[in-house]
């Protein structure tokens, strides 16, 4: 399993965490759904791990890709008097559930067969 999303998601939170830096209310909405964005690329990097096809490269440049375009995306659509802030936020919030769900049911099916092997 690919362990950088992990450690990244770990990271990230205890920095920012720690930190005492706060974020511009101007800025808030569009940090916010990079970080949704973000969230989704670091449940999709897990998944990808526990399905054995994560790749470091992909990884990075998804995760940094995704967000900037989210967040650039959210101020488009401000500029332009369009509220695609509300519809990325339904596409990610869906994804990153998914892949929450799927992550949850690998690991259930792996406890289940430890528990079968320990048994048997």
């Amino acid at each position: 399993m690919g362990w950088l999303p992990v450690v990244g998601l770990l990271v990230g939170f205890f920095v920012v965490y720690a930190s005492q830096w706060t974020i511009p209310p101007g800025v808030a909405p569009y940090l916010s759904l990079a970080a949704l964005a973000g969230v989704d690329s670091i449940c999709g990097g897990i998944r990808a791990g526990i399905e054995g096809k994560f790749h470091d490269d992909i990884f990075l440049t998804g995760f940094f890709m995704n967000t900037v375009l989210a967040g650039l995306l959210a101020y488009l659509g401000d500029r332009i008097g369009v509220d695609l802030f509300l519809a990325a936020v339904v596409v990610l919030g869906g994804r990153v559930f998914l892949n929450l769900s799927l992550i949850r049911r690998y690991w259930l099916t792996q406890v289940a067969l430890s528990r079968t092997k320990k048994e048997g």
